[in-house]
């Protein structure tokens, strides 16, 4: 019971020091990106590592393997993560904008379900966004493409999205909670676990992790558009 206690807790440890090191990977290529270049690769990159990381049958990575894979994944995205990432942030800042006028303005009734209405819808876009950054980080294809595989996930993986929402509305909740959460691992935890839901609830061709019985057919189905 203790050594399985004691190869558990090494597991454990060596996922946080992996989220750990990705979150610092996140903050350097963000600056080394002056922010406004630097953000979506570095979205994109921390996606692309835990899919990796995910996929990898040996999941003792070291700091050193974490950046690699990073700083290799942040290179590859610098232009297509900035064309798919910046439409998505400026849908975010109007909804935003909009919640704030009907919230803190008083608008009677009708402000109160306008902003019931305008909450509900950023959390479904929060679910669609984070999803769809797991998709671009499995799929090499268009912005369009990612759009409506997207789109036809939310739908046909009830179980996947109904635990992307709750994952959304928890990760709120603890950065409020707890802010401490925010500058110790930021996006690099909540990013983390949506791999997980998806890898685990998606049934996405190319983040299902194989049986030894299935490898060999999954190695040959993910050599195709499903690799990234």
């Amino acid at each position: 019971m203790l050594r399985s206690f004691a190869v558990g807790y090494e597991r454990f440890c060596r996922v946080v020091l992996m989220i750990a090191v990705t979150h610092v990977a996140f903050l350097v290529h963000t600056l080394m990106g002056v922010v406004v270049i630097g953000l979506f690769p570095s979205i994109s990159a921390t996606y692309t590592t835990y899919r990796t990381w995910w996929l990898d049958e040996d999941h003792s990575w070291s700091i050193r393997q974490t950046w690699t894979v990073f700083h290799r994944a942040w290179k590859d995205e610098l232009a297509g993560a900035n064309r798919f990432g910046w439409p998505q942030a400026l849908l975010w800042l109007l909804l935003i904008f909009d919640y704030w006028v009907v919230n803190f303005h008083d608008a009677g009734t009708l402000g109160y379900a306008s902003a019931g209405i305008l909450l509900i819808g950023m959390v479904l876009y929060g679910l669609f966004c984070s999803l769809s950054w797991a998709m671009r980080a499995n799929f090499n294809e268009s912005g369009w493409w990612i759009a409506r595989m997207t789109l036809q996930m939310v739908i046909a993986r009830p179980l996947c999205s109904l635990s992307l929402t709750a994952l959304v509305i928890l990760t709120v909740c603890a950065w409020m909670t707890w802010p401490g959460l925010v500058p110790a691992f930021g996006v690099a935890l909540p990013v983390f676990f949506v791999i997980m839901a998806v890898g685990k609830f998606g049934k996405v061709p190319g983040m299902v992790r194989p049986t030894e019985d299935a490898k060999p057919r999954l190695r040959l189905q993910t050599t195709g558009t499903a690799d990234k």
